[in-house]
């Protein structure tokens, strides 16, 4: 079989690209498979978009008059803000898909700090709601993002029906990655 028909370049291991330069963009080139290269390519794409999402929850949130909270922080205003429902700490942490609950409780407990949330109890239950400053927050949060983030995506044409269809896949390679992850975590007990 030619270097052509197995997708390798000739002389090496790696895979061809599938995009015009020849060349793949991948973070950790080692971990490349011959079966999935596309998917070491999702995952250093994934890491830079991580990043730069991170960063603007930061810098928008900052905007927006609030210049000390970092991403959790942020994420944890946002979830606790929607549907303007309390919400237990477990229900935070799985709508979210974090295991850490000590991560989130330590958020939660900024932004109490902040006078953005507030705790209530009900029987032994602990709930967690946005208060009047911390739906302002996101509302202010909202605004800077429809000057600075939506204005540009329509500008520049961005199919945003197509943003929603690959929101869908991220979800379901996140379910992927979670199993993968569970499964990994039996290997070595």
């Amino acid at each position: 079989m030619s270097d052509e028909q197995t997708g390798k370049t000739p002389n090496t291991s790696e895979p061809k690209a599938a995009t015009g330069s020849g060349r793949r963009i991948v973070a950790s080139t080692h971990l490349v498979s011959e079966r999935a290269a596309e998917l070491s390519e999702f995952e250093f794409g994934l890491i830079i978009a991580g990043h730069a999402f991170n960063r603007w929850m930061v810098r928008c949130m900052s905007a927006a008059g609030y210049p000390d909270l970092n991403p959790m922080d942020v994420i944890i205003l946002h979830t606790v803000n929607n549907k303007a429902r309390d919400k237990k700490l477990a229900d935070i942490c799985f709508v979210l898909n974090v295991e850490d609950t000590h991560v989130v409780n330590y958020a939660l407990k900024r932004l109490e700090e902040r006078g953005l949330v507030i705790r209530t109890k009900k029987g032994k239950e602990v709930f967690f709601l946005a208060t009047d400053a911390g739906r302002d927050a996101c509302m202010r949060y909202r605004a800077v993002r429809e000057e600075c983030l939506i204005e540009a995506c329509v500008a520049m044409g961005i199919d945003l029906k197509a943003v929603g269809a690959l929101s869908g896949q991220l979800r379901a390679l996140s379910g992927l990655y979670g199993q993968g992850a569970r499964a990994a975590s039996v290997l070595y007990e």
